[in-house]
C-alpha cells in the first residue's frame, strides 16, 4: 500500500558526537558508511528480512549537514516516480530525483508546499518478482 513513515534521517556536524549523543542516551548502534558520509542508526532489533521487529518503531541515518540542514522523515511508496510526478503536480517540487540504493530500493527527496523536504522510499522487489524495479 505505502503511505507510511519507515525511516528518519538526522544532520550532523560531526557524526562521531552524533552517534556518541544517541548511543549513550538511547542505546542506538550505527552501521558506518564512511564513503557515504552517511551512519544506518539501529533504534531497534531487526527481524530475519531487516525489518524492524518491533511493530510501529523504524530505524534512520546520521549525515553529514550540507544542502539537507534538518531532520528528514522518509514516506514508503509503492511507485516512486509516479510519486514524484504526483507531488509536482500538486504544488510540491522534486529535491533530488529517484537514486538507486543497490540490494535494498530506490529513494529521494521532495519539497512539501509548505517548504518542507521530506524522503520517499520503494522497496526494491524481492528476488523472482517480476512486478518489482
Amino acid at each position: 500500500m505505502g503511505g507510511g513513515v519507515v525511516h528518519f534521517e538526522l544532520p550532523a556536524d560531526d557524526e562521531d558526537r552524533a552517534r556518541g549523543f544517541y548511543k549513550a542516551v538511547f542505546g542506538w548502534t550505527f552501521q558506518v558508511m564512511p564513503e557515504m558520509e552517511y551512519s544506518l542508526a539501529l533504534t531497534t532489533p531487526m527481524d530475519e528480512q531487516g525489518r524492524p521487529a518491533v511493530a510501529g518503531s523504524i530505524n534512520g541515518g546520521i549525515f553529514r549537514r550540507g544542502e539537507l540542514r534538518a531532520p528528514v522523515v522518509t514516506i514508503d511508496v509503492e511507485d516512486i516516480d509516479a510519486a514524484l510526478r504526483d507531488i509536482a503536480a500538486r504544488g510540491g517540487a522534486v529535491l533530488r530525483g529517484k537514486m538507486e540504493v543497490p540490494g535494498s530500493g530506490w529513494n529521494a527527496y521532495f519539497t512539501d508546499t509548505e517548504g518542507n523536504v521530506v524522503g520517499l522510499w520503494q522497496n526494491a522487489a524481492p528476488a523472482g518478482d517480476p512486478a518489482g524495479g
